[in-house]
């Protein structure tokens, strides 16, 4: 079986590595694989599976148009013309969407060949933005125009950001159009939170089943560390935070609040952070730019206490189970379908309730881990099942 995976990065970040990790059981069951992406860096052992979809100089005109003219998903035609020639070379059985917004192909060229093609169809959802006129996420702003139809998008700022007029109307419409008419489409949400909105959405009559993403637990996995020396905090409890992008959506703020009101056995350590980020950082809190190596988050995880996540904006963040699996319990805000995975080793705690997150960390040496099966071997099998059903 040949297996075409199309999302915006490949084997780095959550949903880049969810591709690599289906990837590489895939291939491991002799099934062959490629995954389309559009920017940033492939890990060298991946290299073999990526198919890049235009180059910087396009993204960066995708990224004009999207801020200039509400135009995220609308530019980059010319490439995804030459891709859609290269996909019906290469005839793959199953195409299996991830996020496709991103600055890196055109929907519309795209939507009208998955209309007429004939493949079977798999989209996995990790975010919003498929049912959106603009956004990825609303929750932050308690918007419900979706349900019905977007227009005057309040989160302007917000990805896909813009200083251009307001298409929300426009592009919620043109992705209705696009998006309901895709014969043999099964949607995937890796969160039974995003499995409930979309029976909402516009998206509602399809098939949606919840496959809860998993990891490499041969990768992710508990190892003896060396962090605490690394960064002088010997003998303290380590309060992990990981994001690939921090901002008020991913809690920072809820951490500068922990570093004043968390006693000193505790050491909050958060990764992902920009250098300007870091500058203004209080000095309690050790900070870490971003990290692509897997070793060193494996590391990170292990040698963590506990792992906070105070998400205010989330779907089912990978980085609550890559901690898990190395053996470190998960706090979280219920938001999304985050506390959905705290549920295996952890707790959830109301948003933006700081004194209860700190009841948590305190007490978090008494719950009990579940035995639920993590790796992403099952998950591949669950996609296997899925492939194969008619």
């Amino acid at each position: 079986m040949k297996v075409l995976m199309i999302n915006v990065v490949c084997g780095i970040r959550s949903t880049g590595r969810i591709c690599t990790d289906l990837a590489t059981a895939l291939e491991e069951q002799g099934h062959e694989v490629k995954i389309a992406y559009g920017r940033e860096g492939v890990p060298e052992q991946f290299q073999k599976y990526a198919v890049r979809i235009g180059n910087d100089f396009d993204v960066k005109l995708h990224g004009l148009k999207a801020r200039l003219l509400d135009g995220a998903g609308f530019g980059s035609k010319r490439v995804t013309e030459k891709f859609i020639k290269w996909v019906k070379e290469y005839d793959p059985d199953i195409i299996h969407l991830h996020n496709i917004h991103g600055y890196y192909i055109n929907i519309e060229v795209l939507f009208r060949y998955l209309q007429t093609c004939g493949k079977k169809i798999i989209w996995t959802l990790h975010d919003c933005w498929s049912f959106t006129g603009h956004c990825v996420y609303f929750d932050y702003v308690n918007c419900n125009k979706w349900e019905k139809e977007c227009n005057h998008c309040p989160q302007k700022k917000e990805y896909p950001a813009r200083v251009g007029p307001d298409f929300s109307k426009r592009n919620f419409n043109i992705k209705k159009d696009l998006f309901s008419e895709i014969p043999n489409l099964i949607l995937v949400t890796p969160s039974q939170w995003l499995a409930n909105l979309l029976s909402y959405s516009y998206m509602k009559k399809y098939t949606v089943r919840v496959i809860y993403n998993g990891v490499d637990t041969s990768v992710f996995r508990p190892v003896k560390s060396e962090i605490k020396e690394k960064y002088n905090c010997q003998g303290k409890k380590i309060v992990l935070g990981v994001a690939s992008v921090w901002d008020k959506r991913k809690g920072l703020n809820t951490f500068i609040e922990l570093a004043d009101k968390l006693n000193d056995s505790y050491q909050i350590v958060l990764v992902g952070l920009d250098k300007e980020q870091k500058k203004k950082l209080p000095s309690k809190i050790i900070a870490i730019e971003r990290t692509n190596s897997i070793q060193e988050l494996v590391s990170l995880y292990s040698a963590a206490y506990v792992f906070v996540n105070p998400t205010l904006e989330d779907n089912y963040p990978t980085t609550n189970i890559e901690a898990i699996a190395c053996d470190t319990p998960v706090i979280t805000y219920e938001t999304g379908g985050s506390g959905e995975s705290a549920k295996i080793y952890g707790l959830s705690v109301p948003q933006k309730n700081v004194t209860q997150l700190i009841n948590a960390i305190e007490n978090i040496e008494s719950i009990e881990r579940k035995k639920i099966n993590i790796d992403c071997k099952n998950v591949v099998q669950k996609y296997l099942k899925l492939y194969m059903s008619k």
